[in-house]
């Protein structure tokens, strides 16, 4: 294939946000992934750091990948990719400081647009899960990222959720970051169409869902007509991955008990150790159950 140029494929993910069409995009993880979805005609990948834990560290998605190991994998994906593609670049890895370096970094590993929400990360002492930072220090990640970038085509996506929050405090949230100069707002945990529109009402400029597959949401019309143009799914490649190399391990060592019907969730579960991480949660942090 011949190479496309980072700059080509960011204007590529910028006429899909100007279209009037809602795209789904191909779960992305590593060159052979990338290189998969673009000849299978997917318009846009989506790079997810809960993969990029697995894939990296056989780890749950706990905020435990550091900006250079998930920068490692995007560079690998960026030399080869022939479609644009989202960065999940979670929290920014720390402040609005920290957001600068993590746009500098990824925009030289090629992304297409990066996503950076308003969580809490890590977690704090006393506490098993994350919260949210202010309105206004996800408005100051905002702007640094519009600052730290040199390519004007890349697209930077602020993200927030819509599950953890009451619908006033969502709307304030996504407008307020839409008047810092988001390129578009990714919300995640949209129930469903009376959900989303209560939101979109609000919205100016592109909307990026990330469902989950959530049924409810299963009209592609329809989103697009709301402003959404891109759609995160889920991760069902990979984890299927998961699941062929784990059935064909299995077939070269059989086991006496037979796990030929186990499902990927249950193997990731498996190898991932989450309790352990819960453990350690609750030994090192003073979290409570």
């Amino acid at each position: 294939m011949p190479r496309v140029s980072h700059q080509t494929l960011r204007r590529s993910f910028r006429e899909l946000l100007t279209s009037s069409s809602c795209f789904q995009t191909a779960s992305v993880f590593d060159p052979m992934s990338a290189r998969m979805a673009a000849d299978l005609g997917f318009e846009v990948g989506f790079l997810s750091g809960s993969v990029v834990a697995l894939q990296v560290l056989a780890a749950p998605d706990f905020a435990l990948i550091t900006l250079p190991e998930f920068v490692e994998q995007a560079t690998r994906i960026g030399r080869v990719a022939q479609l644009p593609v989202i960065a999940d670049a979670d929290h920014g890895y720390g402040n609005a400081l920290n957001v600068m370096r993590t746009v500098q970094e990824l925009e030289r590993a090629g992304v297409a647009a990066l996503t950076i929400e308003d969580t809490l990360v890590p977690a704090q002492f006393g506490n098993k899960s994350t919260g949210l930072i202010s309105t206004e220090e996800g408005v100051g990640k905002v702007r640094a990222a519009l600052e730290a970038r040199r390519d004007p085509e890349l697209s930077i996506i602020a993200r927030t959720n819509a599950s953890d929050l009451p619908m006033h405090e969502v709307i304030y949230r996504a407008t307020a970051y839409q008047r810092a100069g988001a390129d578009g707002i990714c919300i995640v945990g949209i129930q469903d169409f009376s959900h989303l529109e209560q939101i979109a009402e609000h919205i100016r400029i592109p909307l990026i869902l990330v469902s989950y597959a959530n049924p409810r949401l299963n009209d592609s019309e329809r989103l697009a007509k709301l402003g959404v143009r891109v759609i995160v799914a889920g991760h069902g490649a990979y984890f299927a991955s998961i699941k062929a190399t784990y059935d064909s391990l299995r077939k070269q060592r059989p086991l006496t008990r037979d796990t030929s019907n186990i499902c990927a969730t249950d193997l990731a579960y498996r190898y991932t150790m989450p309790e352990s991480y819960l453990t350690w949660i609750r030994d090192f942090m003073g979290a409570q159950e």
